[in-house]
């Protein structure tokens, strides 16, 4: 065809349907010689799309280790050869039913365990936004034709609404009692800054001292800033000289994977979560997550300043309508605005040339 060979089986049991099987591989070549010669583009497989997100995109993601695995994870499912082209609405949703029933990592596989599957978030983070993302890159970057692209918005998994869990007051001092003493600084400055768990880990060339800031790149790759306050300046302080490059260390309790009993080390973020789950345990809070203290300090904060707009600035969020959640701590605002206005509803009218209602039934 237009001197390009093809060759293979149609792997069909008879002439009809190897036939069939023929047309449609002539049609698909026809428009892969078609769109070679237009656009210089050979025909894109999984494989060649992800590598070339990759070195594009993906490698300059905040959690690029993770979302290189999330990537792995699709070339694995559907196999190097697959071409971005012959992913339908059907293929997503094959991968879809696949990914719910895969166990969550780390979770009990013991025989009489309820194993819990991943969530909707977590597929819809790590497998539908990163397939949708190639897709848009191969066709307004790379010049594709893909006429079969799924349908997005219809594979998206409903996710619960996020919870805003506060702490009360007892369970604060309970919590700040019970975190290991090399780890404290870490945690105060996690809860006084607002800020996620993967944004804490700061190194000191993200510190500004002299301009009273810290800043870093945070979640969807946007800049992450957070004030210096005197609470947060003594606890950088405080870290001075314990590591070259991160603030935020722990002490090697023994000698082990490469690390000396007695010396200080980075806080991981595998290592700050282990560690929070054994002090959470062992402060008997209940029901509370790391990330609640996001919205523990969220809620704390409206409530005394009564601004939006400022909490939104804290926490470092792209659309209002996201620190609106938190809305609910000003509900005594709201039913003493509804009873001023109960009470000027129910004035007495008095109108020009008529008697006072009130006076009229005395």
């Amino acid at each position: 065809m237009h001197g390009h060979r093809f060759h293979g089986t149609t792997k069909a049991r008879n002439k009809r349907d190897a036939e069939t099987v023929e047309r449609r591989l002539k049609e698909s070549a026809r428009r892969d010689v078609e769109q070679l010669r237009k656009t210089g583009n050979a025909p894109l497989t999984i494989d060649m799309a992800v590598g070339r997100y990759w070195t594009e995109k993906g490698q300059y993601r905040v959690a690029r280790k993770q979302f290189f695995a999330a990537l792995e994870r699709l070339v694995l499912y559907f196999g190097k050869d697959k071409r971005l082209d012959e992913i339908d609405d059907e293929a997503i949703t094959a991968l879809v039913a696949y990914k719910r029933a895969q166990p969550r990592w780390g979770k009990s596989k013991l025989k009489h365990a309820q194993v819990k599957t991943l969530s909707n978030a977590t597929i819809n983070r790590e497998t539908i936004q990163p397939l949708k993302s190639i897709f848009r890159r191969a066709k307004l970057m790379w010049g594709y034709y893909l006429p079969l692209e799924p349908h997005w918005k219809e594979h998206w998994l409903r996710e619960p609404k996020e919870r805003v869990r506060e702490l009360h007051y007892h369970e604060q001092e309970a919590l700040d009692r019970s975190v290991r003493e090399d780890y404290l600084p870490w945690f105060m400055f996690l809860h006084l800054s607002g800020r996620r768990f993967k944004e804490t880990l700061i190194r000191w060339s993200d510190v500004n001292m002299e301009a009273g800031e810290i800043t870093t790149m945070g979640k969807g790759d946007l800049r992450v800033w957070t004030p210096i306050t005197p609470s947060i300046r003594r606890i950088l302080e405080s870290c001075r000289g314990h590591h070259p490059e991160f603030v935020f260390t722990f002490v090697a309790q023994r000698s082990q994977h490469g690390r000396v009993a007695g010396q200080r080390y980075p806080i991981t973020y595998g290592g700050a979560l282990a560690q929070w789950n054994r002090d959470r345990a062992r402060s008997r809070v209940k029901d509370f997550r790391l990330h609640d203290c996001r919205h523990d300090r969220a809620t704390k904060l409206l409530r005394e300043s009564r601004n939006l707009k400022l909490v939104q600035r804290v926490m470092n969020h792209a659309n209002i309508a996201t620190t609106a959640k938190y809305a609910h701590v000003m509900d005594d605002e709201v039913a003493f605005a509804l009873e001023r206005n109960a009470k000027s509803r129910n004035r007495p009218r008095t109108i020009p040339g008529i008697h006072n209602e009130a006076t009229d039934f005395a």
